[in-house]
């Protein structure tokens, strides 16, 4: 069944959300004991200042998203809600305060993500390094993923990351090949491909990509990027629901349905892939933890 009944061009956002998207409330004892220290400390954490859906079940895992390098990005994506312009000056103390916050909140996964920083000789590789030594050092039983931005392909900032060997390292995809300039404006389809490959022969153990759907993509171009994943040595997929930030962002084409959403899941294992997460609420960290293994 094809997700799409109209095409991207004639498709009308919905003005309402769908019974499938609405989002507990986080409850739990470990949740309400890392929320207490998040405020205590005041920590950042991408779980609250992008309010995820899955921040209760994932702080009740252990599992916590920080993103490093600043809040401003480079480049300005029509789907993502982070600030974009001139960011401020790299901040050399960084890996240690969140290293030292990983250690407060008792995390036993930590996903480090960062804004792109394309207004850095180094493209930001060298603080992302030293972040991961920094975690190792403070939280030695502490397993890791880092959702990395394609650094424009320049190998040498790649080779930073895989040297200080994260248990996963991930980059996403985001969108199918015909949407990628519309929604990832300054990324290249074929380029973060390439970063995928090029992690995965180069030694990396587990590599991860996500993707949004809802924007306006067909069924069989869902499936042809979930291929050239796979063609990459990509070993995890998370795929989900593009929701709206703003109004000053793309608009939502469709909710895509949780039948849907299994098929893709059905399809992703017999593609080969190791995990497939694939639901309206998945995030790229969601149920990170179980994707080192």
């Amino acid at each position: 069944m094809s997700t799409v009944t109209a095409s991207p061009a004639t498709a009308e956002p919905h003005k309402k959300k769908p019974k499938w998207l609405r989002v507990k409330l986080p409850t739990g004892k470990k949740y309400t004991q890392i929320r207490g220290l998040v405020e205590k400390y005041d920590l950042h954490t991408i779980c609250t200042s992008g309010s995820c859906p899955n921040m209760g079940e994932c702080w009740g895992e252990g599992t916590a998203t920080f993103m490093i390098l600043g809040n401003v990005c480079t480049r300005s994506c029509g789907f993502c809600g982070v600030k974009t312009g001139r960011p401020q000056m790299v901040d050399w103390a960084e890996p240690e305060k969140v290293a030292r916050s990983i250690k407060i909140m008792g995390i036993k996964h930590a996903v480090v993500t960062s804004v792109d920083r394309d207004d850095l000789k180094d493209m930001g590789s060298i603080i992302w390094a030293e972040t991961v030594k920094a975690i190792r050092r403070m939280n030695p039983d502490t397993t890791m993923e880092t959702l990395i931005p394609d650094f424009q392909g320049i190998e040498a900032h790649l080779d930073r990351i895989i040297a200080v060997s994260p248990e996963v390292v991930s980059h996403n995809m985001e969108t199918v090949r015909r949407l990628t300039r519309e929604v990832r404006i300054q990324a290249k389809y074929d380029r973060s491909l390439e970063v995928l490959a090029y992690l995965k022969r180069n030694g990396v153990n587990r590599t991860k990509s996500g993707i949004m759907l809802g924007l306006g993509e067909l069924e069989e171009e869902v499936i042809e990027t979930m291929q050239d994943l796979r063609n990459a040595g990509v070993d995890v997929i998370t795929i989900g629901q593009y929701l709206q930030p703003s109004k000053k962002h793309l608009p939502v084409k469709e909710f895509i349905t949780p039948e849907q959403f299994k098929k893709y899941e059905t399809l992703g294992l017999e593609m080969g892939f190791r995990h497939v997460e694939s639901g309206a609420l998945v995030r790229s960290s969601y149920k990170a933890h179980k994707h080192i293994h």
